[in-house]
Parts: structure tokens; C-alpha cells; sequence
């Protein structure tokens, strides 16, 4: 299970967060240094949850953590969506402007 937790919830935030980063707005906001602790984070979350995973069998907080930490990263998700969004419409100001 924890391959398919950290499929399905994990690896979308990091290739989105590859992505965003492969658009260099990072370099454009200011932010290069706060995205790249953020591919730190999920990639130590990543680690967090293959843990995880192998001990909700047998612990029922475990299992209920794993549950309540899909919300999160829905949020995130959320987050990423909405910052790629902004550049992609800043791209597009640009190119009007131009």
C-alpha cells in the first residue's frame, strides 16, 4: 500500500513542483530557494509515508494519520494548481504586453 500511497499523493506534488520549477518562475518570484525546501519536504514525506504504510497494519493511529494526511495533500495539491495557474496567466500578460 505504500507504493500506492505515495503514487497517488506524493508523486503528483513533486512533477508538478518539477514542473513549475522547469518554467523558471522560480528564479522570476524569488521563490527558487523556498521551492527547492519544498522538494526536500515531499521527499522526506515520501520516506515518512513507506513507513508508515508497513506500520498501519498493526497501528490503528497509524492508519487514521495516513487518512487524515490525504486531506493535506489535496491542500497542497490545491496550492500548486492555484501558483501555476498565476504563472501561466502571468506568461500570458506578457505576451499581450508585448
Amino acid at each position: 500500500m505504500a507504493d500506492i500511497l505515495v503514487s497517488v499523493l506524493i508523486e503528483p506534488l513533486l512533477n508538478k513542483l518539477i514542473s513549475i520549477t522547469l518554467k523558471e518562475i522560480n528564479g522570476v518570484w524569488g521563490v527558487k530557494d523556498e521551492l527547492t525546501k519544498l522538494h526536500r519536504t515531499l521527499v522526506t514525506i515520501k520516506a515518512v509515508l513507506n513507513v508508515a504504510d508497513k506500520k498501519q497494519v498493526e497501528d490503528e493511529a497509524v492508519r487514521l494519520w495516513l487518512r487524515d494526511f490525504n486531506d493535506v495533500v489535496y491542500d497542497i495539491e490545491d496550492i500548486f494548481d492555484e501558483f501555476e495557474y498565476e504563472v501561466l496567466r502571468r506568461q500570458l500578460e506578457k505576451k499581450d504586453g508585448s
